[in-house]
């Protein structure tokens, strides 16, 4: 359970989430534009699902205050996007030698299963702002980015500023959840594990963008 928070300048607190909203959203937008150049998804599944519902449960069934409901808003709008582009091109990576309907059947069940969980973490912990969950699926999603470009081994979908864009919007939260938290072990250890896996992937994806051929830097 999240103990009381330590007050902090709300021009502060204003401002680092709206830093977080704007490099998230950036992210997003990226995903969304890499995908459909080279009709791949950009998100891998799991990670999309638990913020697709993360985004809904926070902005419809226990709203955030304004501006992150706001933000919430936009970025369910664009998670919406990317499931689509998942369920139109995520096929080609589901197993060969599994029935084709069970991709659906898959996806639906880890969505329902994302939803019930981040609801559930809510409840339990008295959370009904979202942080435990914000973080831990972070985390997850961390880990699955550099999965994902494994399993690949290729760079599509991706991009370093799609990287870059996600490691700059979690530091902003976790700046700010560290000054109204200070004393919590378990959200400085998701912080520093987000960080650490998401400058990992970047550069892995750095690495494998060069040994490919591709100017990094030139791969929007």
């Amino acid at each position: 359970m999240l103990q009381d928070p330590v007050h902090i300048n709300d021009a502060l607190s204003k401002f680092l989430m709206i830093g977080s909203g704007l490099f998230w959203t950036i992210a997003y937008i990226l995903i969304l534009r890499r995908g459909y150049k080279d009709k791949y998804y950009g998100m891998p599944m799991a990670a999309l699902c638990a913020n697709v519902s993360w985004e809904f449960i926070f902005a419809f069934v226990y709203p955030h205050p304004q501006p992150q409901l706001y933000i919430d808003y936009l970025w369910l709008v664009f998670d919406v996007g990317i499931l689509v582009q998942y369920l139109a091109y995520g096929r080609s990576e589901f197993p060969e030698h599994l029935p084709k309907k069970l991709f659906y059947v898959t996806f639906l069940f880890t969505l329902v299963y994302c939803a019930l969980t981040i609801t559930a973490m809510a409840q339990e912990f008295n959370d009904y702002i979202g942080i435990y969950a914000a973080f831990a699926q972070n985390l997850m999603m961390s880990v699955l980015f550099i999965r994902m470009l494994l399993k690949r081994n290729s760079s599509r979908g991706q991009s370093g500023y799609i990287a870059l864009s996600k490691m700059v919007g979690t530091i902003f939260p976790s700046i700010l959840f560290y000054l109204y938290f200070p004393n919590s072990n378990l959200l400085l250890l998701l912080f520093c594990g987000i960080f650490v896996l998401d400058v990992v992937y970047f550069l892995l994806l750095y690495a494998k963008m060069k040994t490919d051929g591709i100017n990094p830097w030139k791969r929007i």
